[in-house]
């Protein structure tokens, strides 16, 4: 044996959302790609908005000294300066530039969270269906995921959540709008939470920091808004990116937002900029980073991912999938019309469409269909799956 133990273990269970891209990969090599309809990974087919290409070529004309050195640990001040007026705005909070931390993406922002926060053998709790890959980060450090169910609905289940709390839960992670079921908390849940959290962290002496993932914050439909979490929660921290509003998911460029009420403010903050140091990340890329600064408030079209959205749900309904309609995100999470999700997924494969069972978000009797593809694979999936739902009636 050649590598870690753990590691091994993890390769043997790797996410369903890696496996379906790479068969993929064999099905449009062998089918022809424009005849496999590919809803297996959130990867945006939307351009980058012209405002973030104008500041990309403006960057990268710039000339100095140390433009492309380092930095402080948490990134530019001036960047977080600037980003810290417009999520001000956003969370109904005044923040300074020292409430952010510029993190390589949002996944480089948890890690650095994560290590910060845990203590070997603490718990991570987080409502299921949940992206699969919080189970990976808190393992990084020492941390151990839990899960409560989530309401039929996919909203927050909090008589589930309070059985779950226990002595050892450090963190709860909320992720709104949801990946896979594109659910938004409502401001009253998040307001109950921040009750139960304040009311179970007195009851067992501990503090459980609250983190809203939000990359999908800006993708919301139907006039729908997400409420901010800092006003429902104090201790609490925002990690985001702008893998999916800007379609960058390739450039790695995040960050963390500290709820200024925090009651350990005053160490979190200097942890989060050692920690993002001393996982390897040391900064996040100066490039990207001097053009968040131009681009605050810039967006993808949103209207078109909710076109997209509205095409795949009739395509469903037609089918006779039974489904919630997303509120947000790009993802859809029907119901298997067998309750064997993987076998279902397997029969789609078939039909040459590429989905991810729920089983692979702690969702089992569900799929998940990542609709950021082009309008001409959704269109041409329609035969297919009613074929497919035709193959069960047999």
């Amino acid at each position: 044996m050649t590598i870690a133990v753990k590691i091994e273990e993890t390769l043997s269970k790797s996410s369903w959302i890696r496996k379906m891209f790479e068969q993929g990969a064999k099905l449009k090599a062998e089918h022809g790609a424009e005849n496999v309809f590919d809803f297996s990974i959130g990867n945006p087919n939307l351009e980058p908005p012209v405002a973030f290409q104008e500041a990309l070529e403006q960057v990268a004309g710039e000339r100095g000294k140390n433009v492309h050195g380092y930095m402080p640990n948490s990134g530019y001040p001036h960047v977080r300066k600037a980003i810290a007026d417009s999520i001000g705005d956003e969370q109904g909070a005044v923040l300074s530039a020292d409430d952010i931390v510029i993190t390589c993406g949002a996944a480089g922002g948890l890690n650095v969270l994560f290590k910060a926060l845990l203590n070997p053998g603490e718990e991570v709790l987080v409502t299921r269906p949940f992206f699969v890959e919080y189970t990976f980060y808190a393992e990084n450090h020492g941390g151990v995921l839990k899960t409560a169910a989530a309401n039929p609905d996919f909203t927050l289940n909090l008589d589930a959540i309070e059985r779950a709390i226990t002595p050892k839960t450090k963190v709860m992670i909320i992720n709104s709008p949801n990946n896979p079921t594109g659910q938004i908390y409502p401001k009253e849940s998040l307001d109950a939470l921040g009750g139960l959290l304040r009311k179970k962290g007195k009851e067992f002496g501990t503090v459980i920091t609250l983190i809203s993932d939000e990359p999908y914050r800006k993708l919301v439909f139907d006039n729908i808004l997400v409420p901010p979490v800092f006003p429902s929660y104090e201790n609490s921290v925002v990690v985001t990116s702008h893998a999916k509003d800007l379609s960058l998911p390739g450039e790695r460029i995040g960050y963390l937002v500290v709820n200024p009420a925090c009651s350990f403010r005053d160490k979190l903050i200097p942890a989060l900029a050692l920690t993002n140091r001393i996982l390897g990340f040391v900064n996040a890329p100066a490039l990207m980073q001097r053009i968040l600064p131009l681009i605050q408030g810039a967006s993808v079209d949103i209207d078109a991912y909710r076109k997209k959205r509205d095409m795949l749900c009739e395509i469903l309904k037609d089918a006779g999938f039974t489904f919630t309609t997303p509120p947000g995100a790009f993802y859809i999470f029907p119901k298997s019309p067998i309750p064997d999700d993987v076998k279902f997924v397997s029969i789609l494969q078939d039909e040459l469409i590429l989905a991810v069972p729920g089983t692979g978000f702690g969702g089992p009797g569900y799929f998940r269909l990542a609709f950021c593809v082009d309008d001409f694979t959704i269109e041409s999936s329609r035969a297919a799956f009613k074929r497919a739902m035709a193959r069960l009636e047999v």
